[in-house]
């Protein structure tokens, strides 16, 4: 979650309002602010809703946040999400192969799947309908202006559109953001709402400014397959080609045609990398090689190669525990046993990559951040970044301020601007 006392309290009060005029006010509402890039919202049953920061940069307004929370209070309060968890088979992830004969990531790839299973939650076309619905008679409720919906909409479709960002499900869904726009515009017509109630739009910017604009390189971030983790100063190299995934709770790499995979996590709660590894190769199913401990400096390693018998066959990879700093980290790689011996040595090379971070400027790496400006005069979006630049196309700062780069805006207004430099 975003670690913002003050925007946290913002939202959840804001949220709260809304609820207590829907149909379910006595449930115990929960509304959270995603620490993630991506432009999403959704809800799970029993009344938790959360925001991503993402979608927060890309709103103009208290109302049209009012907007998303209503329509993902609206799917509650219908007990839609409910209703399609019924529905739904866990789906399969490409890591899944590790669950089978780790337990401690078996209970990952569970708490994953679960994870991605409600993520995912696709709606009908009545329940988007219905919600859009919901949302619209909460705001009006809240007296928020009803055009604040159309906001929202049109946001959605120019993010779906620009390729710079990834909707979620719920706003992929049929119908699309546009056509919802044009449903919700009909909705406003036929009730005879009036423009017009409240916007807050200098209350939503000063919530927002400083908020943190994209993926949190403090987080870990990849150059080419070099892993670079500022935060816990750590280096790694994955192989060359393979698709790198980068997740807050493992960062991964898959190879072509997904024939192996190579992952690493922090494991919690643990003894020494020898012991860690002992234990891994006692549990049923897996067959161990000869230790080896080959960590120098501030590295202790143990590692082994090893085979496992699943349901699909049989596998064979090799595991690592190292010891770094304050924490234990855990190196998995595995292909079937037939192609492990083209993958063997990738993988070997990949865990002795492992070292400490020592480049300073990487270690001291920082985020992006949203910050709002007044205009001292009469401009363009183009000319302010020529004099102001920015580390984001102009495109893409247009778009989260809902102008175009050459329209003039006025003395006083107040935009966004992200702050920062390039990774280095």
């Amino acid at each position: 979650m975003v670690e913002d006392a003050e925007l946290a309290a913002y939202v959840t009060s804001l949220g709260n309002r809304l609820a207590a005029s829907s149909e379910r006010p006595g449930l115990p509402w929960s509304f959270k602010v995603v620490d993630d890039p991506i432009v999403n919202a959704f809800a799970l049953p029993g009344g938790f809703i959360y925001v991503s920061r993402g979608i927060l940069a890309n709103f103009e307004s208290e109302a049209e946040l009012a907007g998303v929370l209503g329509h993902e209070i609206g799917h509650v309060t219908a007990r839609h999400s409910a209703s399609q968890m019924s529905r739904q088979q866990l789906q399969q992830i490409g890591l899944g192969v590790g669950m089978i004969f780790s337990e401690t990531v078996r209970d990952y790839g569970q708490l994953a799947m679960a994870g991605l299973q409600l993520m995912n939650l696709r709606y009908s076309r009545g329940d988007e309908s219905e919600s859009d619905a919901l949302g619209l008679r909460y705001i009006g409720r809240a007296q928020y202006d009803p055009e604040a919906m159309i906001g929202v909409f049109e946001m959605l479709a120019s993010v779906s559109g620009s390729g710079v960002g990834r909707v979620p499900e719920w706003q992929l869904t049929h119908p699309y953001p546009e056509n919802r726009e044009a449903a919700m515009r009909q909705m406003i017509a036929e009730q005879g709402l009036a423009p017009g109630g409240r916007v807050a739009r200098n209350e939503y910017l000063d919530q927002i400014d400083g908020l943190v604009y994209g993926a949190n390189p403090r987080e870990g971030y990849f150059k080419g397959t070099r892993f670079v983790h500022p935060e816990l100063a750590l280096d790694l190299t994955f192989p060359a080609g393979w698709t790198t995934i980068n997740q807050r709770t493992l960062v991964a790499a898959v190879a072509p045609q997904e024939a192996a995979v190579l992952m690493m996590e922090i494991v919690t709660d643990a003894s020494t990398p020898e012991a860690e590894l002992r234990e891994f190769l006692a549990q049923q199913g897996i067959t161990g090689g000869q230790v080896r401990q080959d960590g120098s400096g501030q590295i202790a390693r143990a590692r082994a190669i090893f085979d496992a018998t699943t349901e699909s066959g049989v596998i064979s990879g090799e595991v690592a525990y190292i010891r770094y700093g304050t924490n234990l980290y855990r190196m998995l790689g595995y292909a079937s046993q037939a192609s492990w011996r083209s993958f063997a040595s990738l993988v070997a090379a990949a865990i002795t990559t492992f070292q400490p971070l020592t480049d300073r400027a990487i270690l001291a790496v920082q985020p992006w951040t949203i910050d709002i400006v007044t205009l001292p005069g009469a401009t363009s979006l183009q000319t302010y970044v020529s004099r102001n630049p920015s580390p984001i196309p102009i495109e893409e700062l247009a778009r989260i301020n809902r102008v175009t780069p050459s329209e003039v805006l006025s003395a006083g207004t107040r935009i966004k601007r992200v702050v920062g430099t390039a990774l280095p």
